[in-house]
């Protein structure tokens, strides 16, 4: 497990990690940024043989281990090479046609030493110091939890925190891992405040759904939201299913609230 670590290039980042001692892009953040519709490219980059595309648990900056899609830089090459300039948004072609130029270069030469500052290795070391210290005081919190709330939520949650701080992969069936609205829209690229008012309305059509699927209310789990602990639906990765579908189904209203990418200097 790596930290993100973020290469300037252009007055934006590429979101990078080491993976087996080589350097990979993390696809959902650098992809958001240069106007890409991130699920297309990745479905796209599934489909080609030449594409080496991998799940590797990064840590953000928020010090929160993640699930997240990286590819090796000869794959972020040919993707690169097989952008279709139509499907970029105006004000981040600038951006895209630098990161075609000179983005390879520069992510081997940060990683290589070459293009780091002095301050750089430390920073990184200081991101992954946060996530252990995280990691820990939660590890507190969990366990002044037991009793209060689900026992399988608790304990899913318990391994994942233990694989931040041993620097592992959780030891979780990943179709018992939770799922929450607001971890899966952030996966579709909606943050901030358009996640939180997307939120209630995702959730209801997803309770509905679940009703209408199963026949039965979905389980109820106390979990902690906005500082208090309050009753909530709790779906694990075996439901992913459905969260596809009430994206499918509201995906022209819900494209408002996908984040968009900040203009690039100088357009």
């Amino acid at each position: 497990m790596s930290a993100i670590a973020k290469v300037p290039l252009h007055h934006a980042y590429i979101y990078t990690v080491l993976v087996d001692g080589q350097p990979h892009v993390v696809l959902r953040p650098t992809m958001l940024q240069m106007g890409l519709d991130y699920a297309r490219q990745v479905q796209r980059l599934k489909s080609r043989s030449w594409a080496c595309v991998e799940e590797n648990l990064v840590v953000g900056e928020d010090g929160e281990a993640r699930s997240m899609a990286t590819v090796n830089l000869d794959t972020w090459a040919m993707l690169l090479a097989s952008i279709d300039m139509s499907e970029v948004q105006p004000t981040a072609r600038s951006l895209v046609i630098a990161y075609q130029k000179e983005s390879t270069r520069v992510v081997r030469n940060f990683w290589s030493g070459r293009g780091r500052d002095s301050r750089t290795a430390p920073l990184l070391l200081d991101e992954q110091d946060r996530a252990i210290r995280r990691a820990r005081e939660q590890a507190l919190v969990l366990n002044a939890l037991k009793g209060v709330v689900d026992e399988a939520w608790l304990d899913a949650k318990g391994r994942h925190v233990a694989a931040i701080a041993l620097g592992i992969e959780p030891d979780v069936d990943p179709a018992r891992r939770p799922l929450t609205v607001g971890e899966y829209l952030e996966g579709r690229g909606v943050t901030g405040a358009a996640l939180r008012s997307l939120a209630p309305s995702f959730g209801k059509q997803l309770k509905n759904l679940y009703r209408q699927r199963y026949g039965t209310e979905p389980p109820i789990v106390q979990r902690f939201v906005d500082g208090a602990l309050r009753s909530v639906a709790a779906y694990t990765e075996a439901h992913r299913h459905l969260f596809d579908e009430v994206w499918a189904a509201t995906t022209l209203n819900a494209a408002q609230f996908v984040s968009k990418p900040r203009p690039a200097m100088g357009t």
